[in-house]
């Protein structure tokens, strides 16, 4: 197992080559939805959807992640119509104003079809093709990146009672098997990014798990995505509500950072574009940075440094909370 973090491929997204080889990206979260956990029907008016994702643009945003349907614990499935009702419209308005890529965040090929016509350059599926198989050959045929991501059963469902024997070895082994799937349906290696799906279908002792061993993940050549902004787990350790956990996430940031995280996907852009710009200054003069290349899909590297240890509530559910 890597004690550093292996440096993953670029990401053709259109005609940009995003550097995530040498560098950790910052997606903005737009949920253009009425029942999103932190920010549900603040961005469901078309105006200020569009409006918010300009504003995250501006403040370094890399990518914009559009969803318009939520996956918060216990939601509902949103259907087909309803879901791009919500997104198409600021899609498109956002691919013709902002000067960065935009992900759409579906589980629906018809979804992903529409939102790629649209503007938008990559897909974010939560289900990791498993809800809609015909996602991946959508994303494939449109040349897209795909996000892939563990979750254990459905956002109505994920979090009754979320088992592990190990979950770093079981998230692993899934992420490399929807690898896999998503390669066979046409997806080119250096188009995929892996997610281990904090809060998704996870207590929090999962979580801790899982960002304890981030660098793993790093194993299967991918750009890893890290999403923590604003979750249950940071409000249960701070006793916060969701709008007061930015120390939080700036935290947890930093650790995905420093273990190999090349893409964190946030709320709060301002704060976390210079936490993350802040992170790497201080890595690039350590002797643990840049990370070493991986030889291979799965490649192989050896240096200094190791995980830290770290705990949390052995019976807290982890909750999504997207």
């Amino acid at each position: 197992m890597p004690t550093t973090p292996l440096r993953p491929h670029d990401l053709r997204v259109g005609d940009r080559v995003l550097p995530t080889s040498t560098r950790c990206l910052v997606m903005g979260v737009l949920n253009v939805t009425p029942d999103s956990f932190s920010d549900g029907g603040r961005y469901l008016d078309r105006r200020a959807a569009v409006s918010h994702g300009l504003q995250m643009a501006a403040e370094g945003a890399d990518l914009i992640d559009v969803g318009g349907e939520s996956t918060r614990p216990g939601a509902s499935y949103v259907d087909e119509r309803t879901e791009l009702d919500r997104v198409l419209p600021v899609i498109e308005a956002l691919a013709a104003a902002a000067d960065v890529p935009i992900s759409i965040d579906t589980r629906k090929s018809t979804v992903a079809r529409a939102a790629l016509a649209a503007g938008a350059g990559l897909v974010n599926d939560v289900s990791a093709g498993r809800d809609d198989p015909e996602l991946l050959g959508v994303a494939a045929d449109a040349k897209a990146p795909v996000v892939l991501m563990h979750m254990r059963g459905t956002p109505a469902t994920m979090q009754d009672d979320p088992r592990y024997l190990d979950v770093v070895g079981e998230v692993e082994r899934f992420l490399a098997d929807r690898c896999d799937a998503a390669e066979a349906a046409g997806v080119p290696h250096d188009g995929l990014v892996i997610d281990p799906g904090i809060g998704f279908g996870k207590r929090d002792q999962h979580n801790y798990a899982l960002l304890a061993e981030l660098r793993r993940f790093t194993r299967l050549g991918h750009p890893v995505l890290v999403g923590t902004s604003r979750k249950g787990f940071i409000g249960r350790a701070l006793a916060l509500p969701e709008h007061e956990r930015v120390e939080g996430t700036a935290v947890t940031v930093v650790w995905a950072v420093e273990r190999g995280a090349r893409i964190v996907r946030v709320h709060d852009v301002r704060h976390m574009v210079r936490t993350v710009r802040m992170t790497e200054a201080l890595l690039h003069r350590s002797s643990d940075w840049p990370p070493g290349p991986a030889h291979g899909p799965a490649g192989t590297a050896d240096g200094p440094g190791g995980a830290a240890d770290v705990s949390g509530p052995a019976n807290s559910p982890g909750g999504a909370d997207r």
